[in-house]
């Protein structure tokens, strides 16, 4: 079969569901197709069964083994204050070499935001100047000032709910709602952050702290990563998605898993191929395509899609795409408090320390981390966590600690810059291919000094939170050096200004396919020092949406 469309958006995340947003209203026809099914969220989420802490997210498709992951690096000994543990199972990762644990995502309409936190931060306006101001990353093609009005466009797009103030990001209008209320457990670490001169507050998200959008206001069940039953959480597939259906100018396509992006003559891309959950291949041309399958699949599908036309890759002439990859530095330190704190209970991450974030924050170590209350992101949240991994009795004794100490769990959860290095990359698997004989990606990851001093500093500050806020008993540490474990992951297809040495320009366009665009974090030249990357995502795919728009309306494509 072969159809036309103005604009087919591969891939349905934060980048994906935005573009194709931006684009639609914009009377531009769409053709928006994701790998993964569609979820319902009042019949698809579990949060409602007694067996619910058994259970995840639902996948309807595995996200683990869709990638693979070369051989990782070995521990060294002067790092071993950062292994993962817990006083029920011990070391979490035995062995003498990092683990792969896997990279976390969804396949399903909406993507990653489905079983998101919901965090809604903006970059940090220094973060975006790593190269010229410390010689590390790239800097940002675009200032923070470029990016405000649409940070605050997108932010009452999905309904972002933040404090009154944010010193270190600047803006011209407040939150659209007032920010959630700091939990009990939130509230001791926030007095336990003052008595270290540090700064706690609450944390910008993207949870309804009252009805907005004919959408209702958080219950505070704690669980966002499971799947919102209520719709609540600002993911792509409640607020993205269904507005640009509402235009009548974008036609959703899910099980489409994309083979390739045809290359053609005269620098341009014709369309793309792919097939469908009943086995049939379909040819769709495209006046352009925009491709947003995140930091691994992103790469994965351009270097793919080589041809005569493109002998390296799409988009590859430069030999970038891939490099420069960019994951989740984390750490998170769990401990007891010595008061029952019902910790259970509220919003996950609804707290947040940035006085560490900016790129010179930390002493002696270039790029910045952030802290926030993570008893819900560490899964600390249901009596079967603590019968696991915090009470070590058996029997009567085990019953009656679980008794006492259930509900007193607080964690200080952090996340650092990532700084891109050449050990670190995407390319294609050269053994392993899916179903469909389209070769892997694989995930090359490493961790040097510079990133384990960094880390180093996250674990110290996170015990002397914990410690400061009256939970020094510590009972499970884990983070990025045992193993490598990705949510947020960057810099695949970096923007920029030079050719040689990023993929695509500052509005997404390939620097040498003139209909093609890329919109998802793959372009971010830096990672920041810790924030979520979805409303940055959503920002930049809105801007490359309307420039696209805006070119196919000049015949300039």
């Amino acid at each position: 079969m072969s159809e036309a469309y103005d604009v087919i958006v591969i891939g349905s995340g934060a980048g994906g569901g935005a573009a194709a947003w931006a684009l639609a209203t914009k009377g531009v026809s769409v053709l928006l197709l994701e790998a993964g099914p569609s979820y319902d969220p009042f019949t698809d989420y579990l949060l409602d069964r007694p067996d619910w802490e058994t259970k995840h997210f639902p996948e309807k498709v595995p996200s683990k083994g869709r990638q693979t992951v070369a051989p990782l690096q070995t521990f060294e000994r002067k790092w071993q204050h950062l292994r993962s543990w817990d006083r029920v199972s011990g070391r979490h990762n035995p062995g003498n070499r990092r683990a792969n644990w896997g990279y976390s995502h969804v396949v399903g309409l909406g993507g990653s935001t489905l079983h998101f936190t919901g965090e809604a931060h903006r970059m940090h306006p220094e973060a975006m100047l790593m190269h010229s101001r410390f010689g590390v990353a790239a800097d940002w093609p675009m200032d923070y000032a470029a990016l405000e009005p649409l940070y605050l466009e997108t932010e009452k797009l999905i309904g972002v709910a933040g404090p009154a103030e944010d010193p270190m990001r600047p803006r011209s209008a407040p939150f659209p709602l007032p920010a959630h209320p700091l939990s009990y457990g939130s509230q001791k670490i926030a007095q336990g952050c003052r008595k270290l001169g540090l700064n706690f507050v609450a944390n910008a998200r993207a949870a309804l702290s009252q009805p907005y959008d004919g959408r209702p206001a958080c219950n505070y069940c704690g669980h966002c990563t499971r799947g919102c039953p209520r719709t609540d959480k600002g993911s792509v597939d409640v607020t993205f998605i269904p507005k640009a259906a509402a235009t009548g100018k974008c036609t959703i396509r899910t099980e489409a898993t994309v083979l390739r992006v045809e290359a053609g003559p005269n620098d341009r891309v014709s369309g793309v191929l792919y097939i469908d959950a009943t086995g049939k291949r379909h040819n769709v041309k495209g006046r352009a395509v925009v491709v947003a399958c995140g930091a691994v699949e992103t790469p994965r599908l351009l270097l793919a899609s080589a041809n005569t036309h493109a002998t390296e890759g799409l988009s590859n002439e430069s030999g970038q795409v891939g490099k420069h990859f960019m994951e989740t530095l984390y750490w998170v330190s769990s401990g007891l408090h010595n008061d029952p704190l019902g910790s259970h209970r509220g919003l996950p991450s609804d707290g947040i320390c940035w006085d560490y974030n900016a790129p010179d924050a930390i002493p002696d170590i270039v790029g910045g981390c952030r802290f926030s209350a993570a008893v819900h992101e560490s899964d600390v949240a249901g009596p079967l966590a603590y019968a696991t991994r915090v009470v070590k009795d058996w029997g009567r004794q085990h019953k009656q600690a679980m008794r006492n100490q259930f509900g007193r769990a607080l964690s200080i959860g952090g996340i650092g810059e990532s700084l891109p290095n050449p050990k670190s990359y995407i390319d294609l698997d050269p053994d392993k291919r899916d179903k469909n004989g389209t070769p892997l990606a694989r995930i090359h990851s490493y961790l040097d000094d510079t990133e384990l001093q960094r880390l180093s500093f996250m674990a110290k500050t996170s015990r002397e939170i914990l410690k400061a806020s009256g939970a020094g008993d510590i009972f499970e540490e884990y983070g990025a050096y045992d193993g490598f474990q990705s949510t947020h992951v960057f810099g695949t297809c970096r923007m920029g200004t030079d050719q040689d040495d990023s993929v695509v320009d500052p509005y997404g366009r390939s620097h040498r396919w003139r209909n093609l665009f890329v919109a998802d974090a793959s372009v971010f030249p830096s990672s920041g020092g810790g924030e979520s990357p979805a409303l940055t995502i959503e920002a930049l795919a809105i801007r490359s949406g309307r420039h696209l728009a805006d070119l196919a309306m000049r015949n300039e494509l």
